[in-house]
């Protein structure tokens, strides 16, 4: 059996974190990509990865990825095509998991996707794992925070001395850095048999968009004023839903006692993440 670990999404924000952690490590990692020749999958070479090419509804593709490999890596996304398209990917990505006896899979999900939320993205990822607690796979779920980079879609604005957020300038936001997810699944597919049938939570960090502000004052050297904004102007429907569901939900991560139970994760604070991103 290989000792190779199978990344998908791994051009993406989550599973390039992931890919490039595991190959910092010393891991040997086959990422999945659908264009072998764009950029990212010519960094991904470069830097050490082995490519698969497959699209994440096809079973049979996705079962010649998996197969002989010590562990995969599993993102889905609805944003490119819809809610359905995303359960397409999670019943493709069980279905061909299985069939390759797939040693260990790892599922990057959302935080508040434990249970059903209204959150059209939190819900597909919710029916996933529902599914994958019913295979006979072993898993462990990976619920993810809002993760910081979100915050460079308004990057202009940061720019112009605004950080704009749809939710209140005093409200905590729990998030996450994307290196923090990549070190936490290294440690799963290093010490499978400590994470199996776990449903684990992640944030690295909790702060409110006024601290966010001053922060960003801080590294750019130039006054960054957070602002809040209904979410009822958000035009997507998913987006919008999800705001207003923050605005009832804050806390999804007991965070001390996460970063005492796993003290070897580096769990970046927004500040280091902003000095190492904009500084």
């Amino acid at each position: 059996m290989s000792d190779e670990f199978v990344i998908l999404g791994a051009t993406g924000g989550q599973g390039g974190a992931v890919a490039r952690q595991l190959l910092r490590t010393g891991h040997r990692v086959r990422a999945v990509v659908r264009n072998p020749e764009s950029t990212r999958s010519r960094e991904l070479v470069e830097a050490g990865a082995q490519l698969a090419v497959a699209d994440l509804t096809k079973v049979d593709q996705l079962a010649e990825a998996f197969a002989d490999t010590a562990g995969v890596f599993a993102v889905t996304t609805p944003f490119e095509d819809g809610e359905d398209a995303e359960l397409a990917q999670g019943d493709a990505i069980l279905t061909a998991a299985t069939r390759s006896e797939v040693r260990h899979l790892v599922f990057s999900s959302v935080a508040a996707s434990a249970a059903f939320t209204g959150v059209p993205h939190f819900d597909t990822k919710h029916r996933i794992e529902v599914a994958l607690q019913e295979t006979s796979l072993r898993y462990t779920i990976l619920g993810c925070t809002y993760f910081y980079d979100n915050m460079m879609g308004d990057r202009d604005a940061i720019d112009q001395g605004v950080l704009m957020m749809p939710i209140p300038t005093d409200a905590q936001l729990q998030q996450m850095s994307r290196d923090d997810l990549g070190q936490f699944v290294t440690a799963v597919f290093d010490a499978p048999d400590d994470f199996g049938g776990q449903r684990i939570s992640l944030a690295s960090d909790s702060v409110t968009p006024t601290q966010m502000a001053q922060t960003l004052t801080e590294v750019l050297g130039h006054r960054v004023q957070a602002e809040s904004y209904d979410p009822d102007r958000i035009d997507n429907v998913d987006m919008r839903t999800m705001w207003k569901y923050y605005a009832d939900h804050r806390s999804f991560v007991d965070i001390d006692d996460l970063h005492s139970r796993y003290p070897s994760i580096g769990w970046t604070s927004f500040a280091q993440w902003a000095q190492g991103a904009l500084g």
